[in-house]
């Protein structure tokens, strides 16, 4: 199951709780769980609501009267001890611990001293936990959301009167796609941005999917604009009959890195996802030359990637291409020729036999080892690797 959160009001505990509860989650079996944190009883409290004429379900967490502030250490042992899933577990202290080190950082003090106020609150401890709950419960296994609005202004906190976004709220956003949103004041919280920084898989546009619910949760605020967060939730679709995988195509022209600085960055960019990246020279204004870059990437993770892209070139813009591509399918194995051990790639595709190719790396290792010219160690590999294979269609 893949969830899609549309950030575009901004996001909060409370608004991405009754998202996913108004797109299945059952607050029955929430409260069960939440009651298991040690904390006492809590009640999830749902009711429908309009914000500027579109309804969506509102939470209010309720709970015994005078809750104190919590220490990081207290919600970390409660967390630890509750009889949760192991992933609903791991995902909860993770958004805590991103709170505590943000917190921490702008307080100046040490993480486990760390004393929440705001984030602190039950309610809050409940939609940290219940979102990591109901995310489990509706069986997501990857999460992706749009551009996070953070909103502008100011807000009142227990520290005072704090910009838009909060410094705890700015710090949990890096690497993180953000604007500012269509209305003025909080539109997102720590909390919210902690769950959807620490949690999303991918930023972009709303991914490919058989939608088969859909989930609006509304905050407590009447804004100029709908105070709601919506959950898409859907399947992937099959591949096709074609083979075509839709992807994204990004490029930049680049004429101020050298070859080694440019090598660096396709090595980034491939470690931050990039489905492949390659160079090719071009002449630019006044026949200064230059090269494209272009990297092929997952369209959901396209925004974020073109992002990285400025990051790691200063290019000062890229280009953004939908595409497709056909992808044979494939798999890496070991053989154990008379050169050694050697990985080789083994393809699927038209003809008699599959395609092998032994890895570069091994090559390159080989060849420098025997003294023998690549070239010649690829074509004796290729040949004993079809021959160990069966293969009836070796490389010409």
């Amino acid at each position: 199951m893949i969830a899609y959160v549309d950030c575009s009001s901004g996001v909060s505990g409370d608004k991405l709780l009754a998202a996913l509860i108004d797109a299945g989650a059952d607050a029955s079996a929430l409260e069960a769980a939440l009651g298991a944190l040690g904390f006492g009883p809590i009640g999830i409290v749902t009711e429908r609501v309009t914000r500027s004429g579109i309804t969506g379900a509102h939470v209010t967490v309720s709970a015994i009267d005078d809750q104190p502030h919590r220490a990081w250490a207290e919600i970390r042992t409660a967390i630890e001890a509750a009889p949760l899933t192991e992933a609903v577990r791991s995902s909860a202290l993770a958004v805590f611990t991103a709170l505590a080190e943000a917190e921490a950082t702008v307080h100046g003090t040490a993480v486990d001293d760390v004393h929440f106020h705001e984030v602190g609150a039950i309610d809050s401890i409940a939609d940290v936990v219940g979102v990591c709950w109901a995310l489990h419960a509706l069986g997501v296994t990857r999460l992706v959301a749009s551009p996070i609005a953070t909103g502008s202004g100011t807000v009142r906190t227990a520290h005072g009167v704090l910009p838009v976004p909060a410094p705890a709220t700015a710090l949990l956003l890096r690497g993180t796609p953000v604007e500012a949103g269509p209305a003025e004041g909080e539109l997102t919280t720590p909390t919210g941005a902690a769950l959807v920084a620490t949690l999303a898989d991918a930023f972009g546009d709303l991914p490919e999917m058989t939608v088969t619910a859909v989930g609006h949760g509304a905050g407590t605020r009447q804004l100029s604009v709908p105070n709601i967060a919506r959950v898409f939730l859907g399947t992937e679709p099959e591949p096709s009959r074609s083979g075509l995988e839709r992807v994204t195509l990004l490029e930049t022209t680049i004429d101020h890195l050298s070859g080694e600085q440019l090598a660096n960055a396709a090595d980034r960019l491939r470690a931050a996802g990039a489905l492949d990246v390659w160079f090719a020279p071009v002449t630019m204004k006044k026949g200064r030359p230059g090269v494209v870059l272009s990297a092929l990437t997952r369209s959901t993770d396209a925004a974020a990637l073109a992002t990285r892209v400025i990051a790691e070139t200063g290019s000062l813009g890229v280009r953004v291409l939908p595409a497709e591509r056909v992808v044979a399918e494939r798999e890496v194995i070991e053989l154990a020729t008379s050169l050694g051990t050697v990985r080789f790639k083994v393809a699927e595709i038209d003809g008699p036999g599959p395609a092998v190719r032994p890895e570069s790396d091994d090559v390159a290792r080989i060849a420098r080892e025997l003294g023998h010219a690549e070239s010649d160690v690829r074509r004796a590999l290729e040949i004993e690797a079809a021959a160990l294979l069966g293969n009836e269609n070796p490389p010409r």
